[in-house]
Formats: structure tokens, sequence, C-alpha cells
């Protein structure tokens, strides 16, 4: 897979059909973190394109949410098959703004992309959008025009699950990614403008938050703003949108819990959890970044989480057999390193990793912002490593007595994203998945499917994602009476 360090269109927004540059210059240095060196230089949008972008969207809503089925089915099918065919442009595009590993990037990150597209497309073809409530007859309606904001960790997985659903509900929009992830959602607008959407039906500006994605949270012509991202983002846009008293859908952070019950192969579990808790190098919102295991088997878990945590290769995205590639910028590098300090010098007993680079890194990557595989145990549940998301390659290991203290640990989090259980017993396994009270629960390794609702309780969003429930985030339900 070749590298993708540029885009014709860096510096430009996507508005109403065409590619424009801003009206205010605010210039941008991207950094490649496989190295720390930039690979781009271009200008941000403003609040003049999100306002621009807004309008373009409102005015494309009429014609596009008037729309059939199977015009919105063909529109996507269209995009989808764009997609896949640059699909390794897009992975390459990846590894380059947020240093996934080439094989993480093709088949997970620009993957998630194609499997959103195709579910929505699933969904729309047999979605009921009338149906009889008791005498009324209820019509779901589009929502009207949306705005888009997504982060840097997955950039296509939530560019995609936001995008493909919006467009099947007959919804206009406005995304605004990650200005720290500009390349894929540059691809991402090109291959909507090859599929000949509607003028105004997508738009895309690359900005801050805090002045395209602020004004995009307040603008009048917005209807709903779907938000992933941290926690201080989500409460801004929030405040932001309420004068307006428009719909926020929040998808924020996770500490989710790894639960191993007495009876599970320690062998296979522990490497098992290592591994999901360090993919992708840590970053994601729903990683099991907190391993609650036997008191009585602590020793052991410790032995095998260390060893399995010092197997993975750390290196360039694209040098072979990596398994993680750098932090995805420069901030996270170094809240990451400070965080891990902070739980050594708290009292958590570091088992291998921590704060410096990988001393076999090649001199290209010399200054990347690579961290070791980090375990930690003797965590208790009141040091921040066992209530913050890091979002680093950082495991927190903690002890239980039994059930009981287990499922307390779990709930020792402000958060409510995900979790995770295994047993040798799978009816035992679920038992305990039905007692957590989180949006997901992965037994025994289960994968996630992309049918099925993807979104947190408690300080960890509202609303859900992904699939039915998916499309249903972009609909408005409308009852009429005496219609049946």
């Amino acid at each position: 897979m070749s590298g993708c360090t540029s885009s014709p269109h860096l510096g430009e927004s996507f508005i109403d059909g065409r590619w424009i540059a801003p009206v205010t210059p605010a210039p941008f240095e991207a950094l490649n973190p496989a190295t720390g060196r930039p690979y781009a230089r271009f200008d941000l949008a403003g609040a003049a394109e999100a306002d621009a972008a807004a309008r373009a969207a409102a005015a494309a809503f009429p014609a596009w949410s008037a729309t059939t089925r199977q015009d919105r089915i063909d529109a996507l099918t269209r995009v989808a098959t764009i997609y896949k065919r640059r699909m390794e442009e897009m992975a390459a595009a990846i590894s380059t703004e947020m240093g996934a590993p080439a094989r993480l990037a093709l088949r997970a990150q620009a993957g998630a992309g194609y499997g959103h597209l195709k579910e929505a497309i699933r969904v729309l073809e047999d979605y009921m959008f009338e149906e009889t409530m008791g005498t009324a007859l209820v019509t779901h309606e589009p929502l009207g025009v949306c705005a888009l904001i997504t982060p840097w960790n997955w950039p296509m997985n939530q560019i995609a699950c936001k995008v493909a659903p919006a467009l099947a509900a007959g919804c206009t929009m406005i995304l605004k990614p990650s200005e720290l992830a500009p390349l894929s959602a540059l691809l991402f607008a090109e291959i909507l403008e090859e599929a000949e959407l509607p003028a105004g039906v997508f738009n895309l500006v690359i900005g801050e938050g805090r002045t395209a994605g602020a004004t995009l949270s307040a603008h009048p012509d917005v209807d709903m703003v779907s938000f992933t991202g941290s926690n201080r983002g989500g409460v801004a846009v929030a405040l932001a949108a309420a004068p307006s008293v428009k719909r926020v859908h929040q998808e924020l952070g996770g500490k989710s819990a790894n639960v191993l019950l007495p009876d599970v192969d320690f062998d296979r579990a522990v490497p098992a959890a290592v591994r999901a808790c360090m993919a992708n190098s840590g970053q994601s919102c729903d990683a099991p970044t907190r391993l609650l295991v036997p008191a009585d088997r602590l020793a052991d878990v410790e032995a095998l989480a260390a060893g399995a945590a010092e197997s993975l290769k750390v290196g360039p995205p694209d040098a072979e057999g990596v398994f993680l590639g750098p932090l995805a910028n420069r901030a996270q590098f170094d809240r990451v390193r400070m965080m891990i300090r902070e739980a050594a010098e708290g009292g958590a007993r570091l088992l291998c990793g921590g704060p410096d680079r990988p001393s076999d890194l090649p001199g290209s990557a010399a200054e990347g912002f690579y961290i070791r595989p980090t375990v930690f145990s003797g965590v208790t549940p009141d040091m921040a490593l066992a209530r913050e998301e890091v979002f680093g390659p950082v495991l927190a290991i903690l002890a239980y007595g039994d059930e009981a203290d287990a499922l307390r640990l779990v709930h020792a989090t402000r958060y409510g994203l995900s979790g995770y259980v295994s047993s040798a017993d799978s009816s035992r396994a679920l038992a305990f998945a039905r007692r957590m009270r989180t949006g997901m629960v992965h037994i025994n390794g289960a994968a996630s499917d992309f049918a099925a609702p993807f979104g947190g309780w408690g300080a960890s969003g509202n609303g859900e994602e992904w699939g039915r429930r998916g499309l249903e985030a972009y609909l408005i339900p409308r009852s009429l009476f005496g219609a049946t």
C-alpha cells in the first residue's frame, strides 16, 4: 500500500457541489505521526465556510428529502462502488494522517467505511417509513439539515456511520471532520462528488471545533448535530445547540471493563485482552482498558499480560509485522505519557512499557509519536487510570473478590459505552453481561456487528449509531389522524 501524503483539495471546502478556498485563511500544519514531521500545510475553513455549507444544505433539503427510496439506494450504491474501488487510497490516507498500521488501515479503518455504506443500503431496502399505530398513520420523515462532527481516531468509521444513514433518511448534511485527519475526509468528499450526489446534499468543511464546529452547532439552519469526540467537546456542542433547541446526538468517551470470570482459560484470554486493548494503539472509545481478574489469579495474569504486551511490535505503519503504530498526534502523545508517569507516581505498579519511546525505532521514526504497550497492576478504582479515558496503549489490571465485587468495579466509572466478559460457561457470561450497565457487551470475544446499535449509557453519550437505529437517528415521526 503506497503512502498518501496530500490531496488536490487540501485547504478547500466542498460546498454546494464546488471546491472553494476559505474566505479568511487560517494556516495549519499537519504532522505525520510516524515521523513527527509535517506532511502538509494548508488553510482551515472557518465560520464563513460553515455558514455557507449550512445554507447550501438547507437549500438542497426540499428536493433531496422528496427523493424515493430507490433514488437513495441508487445513490448509496454508487458511493459504495466507488469507495470500494478506492479503498487502498483511503487506507493509505488514514495511515498517513493518524498512523494506523497498513493492515489495520485497510481491513478495519477503511473497511469500516465500506461496511457502514453497505449496511445503510440493507436497512433502507426494507425499512417501514409508514406504519399504523392505533387509529393513526405514522410516517417517518427526514429530520432536516444535519451537522456531522467526527474525530481523528477512526476517521472513516465515524464519517460513514453518520453520512450513510443521513443520506438514506433523506437528510442533507455538513461534515466537519477533525482537522487532524483531513486526507480521508477529502477523499470521501471526492467519492461523493464522483457519485454525482445533487449539489448541497453533502458539504464538507475542515476547520477547528471552536470556529467551524461552533458555528454549525449554533446555526439556525441546522436541525441536528451528531457529534463523536471528547466529553468536553460534546458538552460544548450541546451548549451551543441549546438556544436553537436542535437535536444533539453524542458519542463520547468510554472506560470499558473486560471481566475474566474465574473459570476462563487465562492462557488464551489474557493475551487476547491485551491485544484488544492495544489495537489501534489504544485509541478507541470502546477499548477494554480495564482488565478485571480474580484476586487469586492476579500473579498469573500479570505475567501473561506483560509477556503478551512485550510481544507486540511497535513501529512505522508500513513496517512488516507492526501491531501498534504511533499515536495519532502530538497532543495525544504528550497526554498519554503524562498519564503513564502520574499512574506510576500514584502507586500503580508498572509491569511493562512506560512513557519512553521504544529503543529500536528506525531513524526516520525517532521523533514519531510512539508509545510502548504499557501494563499496570495494583490499580485501584479511585486512581485516574481506572476512571479516566487514556486513549493510548495502556492497560490497567484490577483484582476482584467475587462476581458482585467485579460488577461493582465495572460500574466504578461515569462511563457506560462498552463492556467485555469471558467465561468457559457461555450462560454464566451472558448472565453477567445482562447486569452490566453499558450500551454494548462483548461476550467471549465476540466482534461488533454493523447491524446492531452502537451507543453508550451515562457519560458515554446519548443516541445510537449503526444499523436500523442509525437510520432512525435521522428520522422524525409524524402522526396523521384520520388517515386510516
